[in-house]
């Protein structure tokens, strides 16, 4: 029994183990990823990256209180495209979170950030104050293989009663499944009364299509919810 024991024990911790380096990996392959594209970031113009000037635009259309003073969070900010497209909208005070010190660099480097949080999104308690934000947006974040569904419920926290929280993500093939659990989340949480939502906009053209089995433009989605 002891020897037995013993073995289980053994067995027991490799596994944990293994578990752990395949995910310290994993977030470090995350890391290093975006550490190389933060040098990189305005090649996404290449692309025709429209994601921040669409949710830029969409927050303009519905937000009406003072845009110079609204605190925007602006989660996985990267190097500050976002900021840029709102700064361009009148807004004026932006808090940002990423888990690639070498993009929040670039971001600082930009002036648009009164504060800068790095962060792996989905791994413990957000390092920001509930009910604090104006506006939380969520540009780039929302796919398959980036930061799971359910970090959304979690920033809404942040957000005061009557802000906005605004997302995006992609509709092409590998990331249909992803958009159909996130829009479960969002219903979840609408008839949970967390919030309403304001806007649901399908765009056709997103971004250029860069796989081999798309071609041209693939599609996205914005979303704009208001926080009851």
């Amino acid at each position: 029994f002891l020897a037995s024991n013993s073995v289980y024990s053994v067995v027991e911790k490799l596994i944990f183990l293994s578990l752990y380096y395949y995910i310290i990996n994993i977030i470090t392959v995350k890391i290093l990823t975006f550490n190389f594209f933060s040098q990189n970031y305005k090649d996404v113009a290449v692309l025709d990256y429209r994601a921040p000037s669409l949710a830029a635009n969409s927050i303009s259309t519905h937000f009406s209180g003072d845009r110079e003073a609204a605190v925007v969070l602006d989660v996985a900010c990267g190097t500050g495209l976002v900021a840029q497209q709102m700064k361009r909208h009148g807004f004026g005070h932006f808090v940002g979170i990423d888990g690639s010190q070498a993009m929040l660099e670039v971001a600082r480097e930009s002036g648009l950030y009164q504060d800068l949080k790095q962060c792996m999104l989905g791994e413990g308690q957000p390092p920001v104050q509930w009910g604090l934000f104006d506006v939380v947006v969520f540009v780039g974040a929302l796919s398959v293989g980036q930061v799971p569904v359910d970090v959304v419920r979690e920033y809404c926290k942040s957000t005061k009663p009557g802000g906005y929280i605004c997302m995006t993500t992609r509709s092409n093939h590998d990331n249909l499944q992803y958009k159909a659990s996130l829009e479960r989340e969002l219903k979840q949480m609408e008839e949970e009364e967390l919030w309403t939502c304001v806007e649901s906009s399908q765009v056709e053209d997103w971004e250029r299509a860069v796989s081999e089995q798309e071609h041209g433009y693939i599609s996205g989605a914005v979303y704009i919810y208001k926080k009851l």
